[in-house]
């Protein structure tokens, strides 16, 4: 049950950037999302330009849902190896050097959010239709 995690380089992954075999980092994990490529709701060209590179901000900027997240284990091969990520440009043109993995991106407040709508739309709509249809009776009776 000890099974290690395989650790890439960033030429390594970098080598897995067209749409037959395509992996992505994101979050210092290392994705084979070759799979996924017909699947993606944004189509398989995002996840083909997120190669080569360090697709973290990409994939936060957007929102992924957490199921989008869980899925996303599935296709998890291994992590990269930071210290192989190349520097980064900012917006003001100034490098940026890799860091260690970012944190995990705490997204339950949002999510309980979500949860309770999920929950509290369908019985407000539910109550409409109640709240007419007794109105409805009461009006024809009169």
């Amino acid at each position: 049950m000890g099974s290690k995690t395989k650790t890439f380089t960033f030429e390594e992954v970098a080598k897995h950037n067209h749409r037959k075999d395509c992996w992505i980092i994101v979050k210092g994990k290392v994705y084979d999302v070759t799979p996924f490529l017909d699947d993606h709701p944004g189509g398989d060209e995002v996840l083909v330009t997120a190669t080569e590179k360090d697709a973290t901000t990409d994939f936060e900027d957007i929102g992924h849902s957490d199921s989008a997240t869980q899925m996303m284990e599935k296709y998890f091969v291994g992590e990269v190896d930071t210290n192989t990520l190349p520097a980064q440009v900012t917006s003001n043109n100034s490098v940026r050097q890799p860091t260690q993995a970012p944190p995990a991106y705490n997204n339950q407040s949002s999510g309980f959010v979500v949860k309770m709508l999920q929950y509290i739309v369908p019985l407000l709509i539910l109550a409409f239709a109640f709240g007419l249809q007794y109105y409805g009776k009461k009006k024809q009776v009169h």
